[in-house]
């Protein structure tokens, strides 16, 4: 597997499919606590016909590392492998805090960004002054436990208990440091009154039982796109994993449509 070395950091990703065809390379971020594996139904479909790169995010995964204490951080990780690669123009499909590391990449780098693809992404977290309390809150129970309540509610009524047994498993080996840090970090993150400037071409797909990140707040960050198709499936916050054929027929179409 490819890795590359970074400050204080060691990204692995994979890089499949064509160099020499004329669809530009789709990059797949996942979220906070996930891994790039989160995108094997999408990677197996499109890769044989276009190049197709994803990535473990510093700490996660197979990657090592911390010391990203913003999105922008994460986002400069993702230019800085992009770079590596010789990779100019691209699209980004962000799932949730990867959906927000790519809005920081479409609106640092327009000209790089020819199209963007949000996935149960917001552009703000915004929640009542009560909501807000108990998330502060959550973060002093054990952090087993937190991480648990956190993947646990991010599924749709009715997912296998053990496959999600199998991702908390998973998102609780992400270091301590790094969980925490970049929950945090989301939070923190707020590009809505920018999001107006993001003339590419954006699809946001969401699950209509989605409670880390509610519909409502996508629809509120849809209102400020110039240029948005809207998505919505019947799955939770997971929506890689819970429902992959939909997610990939609607990428399919989206990156199809030269219109």
């Amino acid at each position: 597997m490819p890795q590359l070395a970074l400050d204080a950091a060691t990204l692995t990703y994979d890089d499949e499919g064509p160099r020499d065809g004329e669809a530009t390379p789709l990059v797949f971020i996942h979220g906070w606590t996930a891994n790039r594996h989160r995108w094997d139904h999408q990677m197996a479909h499109f890769a044989p016909g276009r190049r197709v790169i994803r990535l473990d995010l510093r700490g996660h995964g197979e990657s090592t590392g911390s010391g990203a204490r913003t999105i922008d951080d994460l986002a400069g990780d993702v230019l800085a492998l992009l770079d590596h690669l010789k990779v100019d123009r691209f699209i980004p499909v962000g799932h949730s805090m990867g959906g927000m590391i790519a809005q920081t990449l479409a609106l640092a780098h327009p000209d790089r960004v020819e199209r963007m693809v949000l996935v149960n992404s917001i552009s703000k977290m915004a929640y009542s002054r009560g909501r807000g309390l108990l998330m502060a809150a959550s973060t002093l129970v054990p952090f087993k436990l937190f991480v648990a309540a956190n993947i646990q509610r991010a599924f749709a009524p009715g997912y296998p208990r053990e496959e999600i047994r199998s991702y908390i498993g998973a998102s609780a080996a992400t270091p301590r440091e790094v969980v925490m840090t970049l929950y945090s970090a989301m939070r923190a993150f707020d590009v809505l009154d920018r999001v107006g400037e993001i003339g590419t071409p954006t699809l946001l797909v969401h699950g209509y039982y989605d409670v880390q990140l509610p519909v409502a707040q996508m629809l509120r960050m849809a209102k400020a796109y110039p240029d948005a198709v809207i998505r919505i499936l019947d799955a939770g916050h997971e929506l890689p994993v819970e429902k992959p054929a939909e997610l990939t027929s609607a990428l399919d179409r989206f990156v199809a449509d030269r219109g």
